[in-house]
């Protein structure tokens, strides 16, 4: 071989390696420009996650968006701004009782149990009317919806008529449906309607059925939730007539029994 030849040939190798060497090198540099944009990516995604999660945790949920609505669709047989003053009776009945109730509260369940037929003959019998406050206190305080669930789902019931509305609360505080506190039962339709399902004026009520699953008297059922707020009320059950509590004698306490109901509430019907 002639050191031309030999000068040539080391001269095109030394081309190819050059040549290698810069594919190589723009093989590096794209690989790392993805590396990077990879990277760009999945932190934008993380933190695009992270923002919508924290405008999810501010978003207002169900409840809080209709509390403020201005139009409020009230059912019938209900009275004065928004229809959250419920009276039921006979228009001749001279006295009013005042009851304030959570519908997942476990004491009102066993004041409705003992005391809540008599209530409901007395009203039917003319000796009182009864107006009746709902409160959602309970949901608040375990972060629930039972109880304004069940609330929306009595004013349903109203709209049927105010035998409807009486059956259904008692079947709500009956022993058979009402739920440990801890259980936020209410908060299903699906629970709501089986325990209709025991009144006859709302076992196969379409409109009942429909109200309740679309929820249209859920912006009424916050309006009362806010009226027994503004009530001064602290607890539920409370009984009032003429302003003044109604209490179990010597206590601070609603009557729990029927014997003492009576000792208590002929005192200020006689008065």
């Amino acid at each position: 071989m002639s050191a031309r030849n030999s000068q040539a040939n080391k001269a095109a190798a030394r081309e190819r390696l050059r040549q290698e060497r810069e594919r190589q090198a723009k093989k590096d540099k794209t690989r790392r420009q993805l590396i990077v944009i990879g990277s760009t990516i999945v932190v934008l995604a993380i933190a695009g996650g992270a923002g919508y999660a924290v405008m999810q945790a501010n978003k207002p949920d169900h409840w809080e968006s209709v509390k403020d609505e201005k139009t409020v669709t009230a059912p019938k047989n209900t009275e004065g701004t928004n229809g959250t003053t419920v009276v039921i009776g006979k228009p001749a009945a001279k006295k009013t009782l005042e009851l304030y109730e959570d519908s997942r509260c476990p004491v009102c369940a066993s004041f409705e149990q003992a005391v809540g037929e008599t209530v409901t003959k007395d009203v039917a019998d003319g000796k009182y009317k009864l107006k009746y406050v709902g409160a959602t206190f309970i949901d608040n305080a375990d972060q629930g919806e039972g109880s304004k669930n069940a609330l929306s789902a009595l004013g349903a019931a109203l709209q049927v008529s105010p035998d409807a509305f009486t059956a259904y609360k008692a079947a709500l505080y009956s022993s058979k449906f009402h739920p440990e506190e801890s259980q936020d039962k209410f908060a299903k339709d699906s629970y709501l309607l089986e325990v209709a399902d025991s009144v006859p004026a709302l076992k196969s009520n379409a409109e009942f059925k429909k109200n309740v699953e679309d929820g249209t008297f859920d912006a009424w059922a916050m309006k009362m939730s806010a009226t027994f707020d503004k009530s001064g009320v602290g607890g539920t059950p409370t009984l009032k007539m003429d302003g003044k509590k109604i209490t179990a004698e010597g206590t601070d306490n609603p009557p729990m029994t029927v014997e003492q109901f009576r000792t208590s509430l002929d005192k200020v019907l006689k008065g």
